[in-house]
């Protein structure tokens, strides 16, 4: 199984929909960038209600080192750098990254990238969960941010469309 490494809008919205179990069933482990960590207590002590990496032991955090490829990279949170930069490092990695911008990278990298859409997708194919589009309602509610054209394709793939 690949090294799974998320970026803080996977794990936020998965929990604010409480699907985060998702991740642990789907993928084992996952590694947290200490980025992601600090963009979730930033988030906590804003009020909005997100996990505490340390309460799952299906978490492990990671000390990014120096990151040779991704500082230059305008428009990326610390976050989404870090998730890349430990990708670029560790051979065979998975992505979890929602932003578009951010998503670019690995792919031009040729590094597995999914985000929280294809989360849930696998988690359907897998009989986790019985149905993406009340999921996909209730991430809009989040604000998490789909254009119908990705909703509808997204459905087609989950044969709810």
């Amino acid at each position: 199984m690949p090294e799974v490494i998320a970026d803080t809008s996977v794990i936020q919205y998965l929990s604010q929909t409480n699907y985060l179990f998702l991740l642990p069933s789907l993928y084992g482990n996952i590694s947290l960038p200490n980025a992601v960590r600090d963009e979730l207590e930033t988030g906590q002590n804003l009020g909005i209600l997100l996990p505490k990496p340390t309460d799952f032991a299906w978490i492990q955090l990671v000390y990014v080192g120096e990151q040779s490829l991704v500082p230059q990279i305008p428009g990326l949170g610390q976050g989404e750098r870090e998730v890349i930069s430990l990708a670029v490092n560790r051979s065979g990695s998975l992505a979890l990254l929602d932003d578009g911008l951010a998503r670019q990278y690995p792919k031009r990298l040729e590094i597995g990238v999914t985000g929280t859409l294809g989360v849930l997708l696998k988690a359907k194919q897998s009989g986790l969960i019985g149905e993406v589009g009340s999921v996909l309602d209730a991430l809009n509610q989040f604000g998490f941010r789909i254009s119908e054209e990705t909703r509808l394709g997204v459905l087609r793939l989950a044969a709810e469309a």
